[in-house]
């Protein structure tokens, strides 16, 4: 065959063959590249969703949105509820690198405008946009950027940065591969947050079950400390104590705390003043705020970051307060920190109710003992000693005069005077139940008081109708002499035995206080007791003193007009 008989095609022909084989292997090669960044895209949701700890999904999702799209830095930061940043997590970056740095961004210059408008931000030269603010010394060189939102159900929970990409500038298809990657990572979040929730909230169930078994074990000291111990636990805090309000108001106890410098506070008074803690105890509402004011609880005086006040209540009056406090720097407490504490924190007050009544049915328990005690002696043992000494009495009278018979006599006035110390000692077991505050039972609080200072605690007896007559300011004399003769018996007389007797007999009130000590001497003790004398005088009445080496008698007496003994 000739040359001239070969089979050509037309140069047109041939050119349009060639452009299409061309496009044909140019969409192959874009669908190849396409499939390449939806299955790289596939494995990056994939990475995500296999976590359900949240600190490692949020760690996953930075490093693959850096694979996925070639960055050679990637961030995400956790919008703060009341703006800026609450958490940055970066990757690329070497730990010198982060250490030069110093502290992370807070959402200023690009990522500000991110949090300010969450939409999607991209930019070949970050350099060149008017919202940046420049890189701090020792931040590696970043050019390109791409900001994109990360949306969790219906607000912004963080956004995730990208910088640098590999090939120079991020394209409008990075731009969707990561906002639909952000949209996955949303899902992941919001599951990684709703199983740390249940988590959190099975621990704090726990807790609270540890703490009813504490309190059910009958002691309010030991579930206290099991609240405090489990709300530091629970609640990441630095600090948690219960600090119980002053009568005054103006000042709180450390009742028991945990955590920095608990141990030097416990048991203490701090002052009380500003609104946090005060409007706590006033409202008997939680709260929570960025810092504590108004009390010191740090024993250098150390700043408190994030606070969280819970009034313990007993019947809508606050008792105490459960304060939880974390470090400066540390994340803000949340509603669900506040609702889970305010959970716990109720059986707290079931606690301090349930003690409260345990003491009041102990104290009525005493009562009801010293009342039947009080009551025995007096059906029963007074009414015995009575008979005998009337025995006595009569077979003194059968034998006539003699030795015998002053024996008998003798006998019988010990008698007597076991029934009146008898009698007092069931005034003093019925004093606390009676409430009143009668002279008997004040004087029984003086020798009460004495007693300390004394070698033996004072006898006091009564005799007549005590209560009846002396009252009012004739009572307060009394009280105001029976008080100085204990403190000049106390400091001056050295006496082994002291007693004091108060009768009301014959028209007159008569208060006597006797000691075995070494007299008065000089006139150690005559001045001390010229106010009593005086209140004598007031009264028409005397007061004397018959001291020797062996003792001192003291002999306060008054009339009272027209009283008449009865027979």
């Amino acid at each position: 065959m000739d040359d001239d008989d070969a089979i050509t095609f037309p140069d047109a022909p041939r050119g349009e063959l060639d452009r299409a084989l061309t496009d044909l292997v140019d969409r192959a090669r874009d669908v190849l590249q396409t499939q390449g960044r939806l299955r790289a895209l596939v494995k990056a949701n994939q990475a995500v969703v296999s976590h359900l700890d949240l600190p490692v999904v949020l760690r996953t999702i930075v490093e693959a949105a850096v694979e996925l799209v070639g960055a050679q830095y990637g961030a995400l930061g956790v919008v703060a509820p009341n703006g800026g940043l609450e958490q940055f997590i970066h990757v690329g970056m070497t730990p010198r690198q982060v250490d030069e740095i110093g502290h992370l961004p807070e959402g200023h210059g690009l990522l500000g405008a991110l949090v300010d408008d969450p939409q999607p931000i991209r930019i070949d030269r970050i350099s060149d946009d008017p919202r940046s603010v420049g890189f701090p010394a020792g931040h590696p060189g970043m050019d390109s950027f791409l900001g994109v939102p990360i949306r969790v159900r219906d607000f912004v929970y963080g956004n995730l940065y990208l910088t640098n990409h590999a090939h120079g500038a991020f394209t409008g298809e990075d731009e969707q591969l990561v906002g639909a990657f952000a949209a996955t990572a949303g899902f992941a979040i919001d599951n990684a947050r709703l199983f740390a929730e249940t988590e959190a909230r099975r621990a704090w169930s726990a807790a609270a079950s540890e703490v009813t078994s504490a309190l059910l074990s009958g002691e309010s000291e030991d579930a206290l400390t099991e609240l405090v111990e489990s709300v530091e636990r629970l609640s990441a805090a630095s600090f948690v104590g219960v600090l119980t309000p002053e009568p005054e108001g103006e000042a709180v106890m450390v009742h028991v705390a945990r955590g920095e410098g608990a141990a030097e506070l416990a048991g203490q008074i701090r002052p009380l003043s500003g609104d946090f803690l005060a409007g706590a105890i006033e409202s008997g509402k939680p709260r929570i705020a960025d810092g504590l004011d108004g009390v010191t609880l740090s024993a250098d005086g150390v700043d408190w970051g994030p606070a969280l006040v819970v009034p313990l209540q007993v019947n809508q009056e606050t008792r105490a307060l459960l304060v939880v406090l974390r470090s400066v720097g540390a994340p803000a407490f949340t509603s669900f920190d506040l609702e889970r504490v305010a959970d716990i924190s109720g059986q707290a007050g079931i606690v301090i109710e349930l003690a409260a009544a345990r003491a009041d049915r102990q104290r009525m328990l005493l009562l009801e003992d010293r009342t039947r005690i009080a009551r025995d002696l007096h059906d029963h043992v007074i009414q015995q000693l009575f008979a005998t000494g009337l025995e006595l009495q009569s077979l003194e009278t059968a034998l006539g005069p003699g030795t015998v018979a002053d024996r008998l006599d003798a006998s019988a006035g010990a008698i007597d005077a076991a029934i009146a110390q008898i009698r007092t000692v069931i005034f003093a077991l019925s004093r606390q139940s009676a409430g009143a505050t009668t002279v008997r039972h004040r004087i029984l609080d003086l020798a009460d008081e004495a007693a300390p200072m004394l070698v033996r605690p004072a006898t006091v007896a009564f005799s007549g109708p005590v209560d009846l007559i002396v009252s009012a300011e004739l009572a307060e004399d009394v009280i105001a002499v029976v008080r100085e003769g204990l403190t000049n018996v106390a400091r001056h007389a050295n006496a082994q035995h002291t007693a004091v007797n108060l009768e009301v007999a014959n028209s007159l009130v008569t208060l006597t206080i006797a000691d075995d000590g070494i007299g008065l001497g000089g006139n150690t003790r005559r001045s001390g007791l010229k106010n009593g004398a005086e209140r004598a005088t007031q009264h028409g009445g005397t007061l004397s003193i018959d001291s020797d080496p062996n003792g001192t008698l003291l002999t306060w007496s008054v009339p009272i007009p027209d009283f008449q003994a009865t027979p």
